[in-house]
C-alpha cells in the first residue's frame, strides 16, 4: 500500500474518498500516523469523519466543500481521486 505521504504527491489536488465511517477511522488514524493534520494544526481524529477530504504535499488535509466535490464528481483531468479502501 502507497503511504498517504506517497498519495499527496501525485498531484496539485488529491481527493480521498472513504466508503464508510470504519475506512473514514482508518485513513484519519494513518494520516495522523504519518504528520498530517488539518491546515491549523488540529488533530485530525478529534473531529467528525467525512467521505471526501484532500490532501496536500505539505502533511494537511482538508474537508471538501461544494466547490472540491463538483470538481471531484466531474472527472477533471485537473485533480486526482483515490479509493482508500482499494488500497487496503
Amino acid at each position: 500500500m502507497k503511504t498517504i505521504k506517497e498519495l499527496a504527491n501525485m498531484g496539485e489536488r488529491v481527493y480521498v474518498h472513504l466508503k464508510d465511517e470504519e475506512t473514514a477511522m482508518r485513513f484519519l488514524h494513518d494520516a495522523e500516523a504519518e504528520g498530517f493534520t488539518f491546515g491549523n494544526g488540529g488533530c485530525l481524529t478529534d473531529r467528525h469523519w467525512s467521505d471526501l477530504y484532500a490532501i496536500h504535499s505539505d502533511g494537511t488535509l482538508n474537508y471538501v466543500g461544494s466547490a472540491g466535490r463538483i470538481e471531484y464528481a466531474s472527472g477533471a483531468d485537473s485533480c486526482v481521486r483515490v479509493e482508500y479502501q482499494e488500497l487496503l
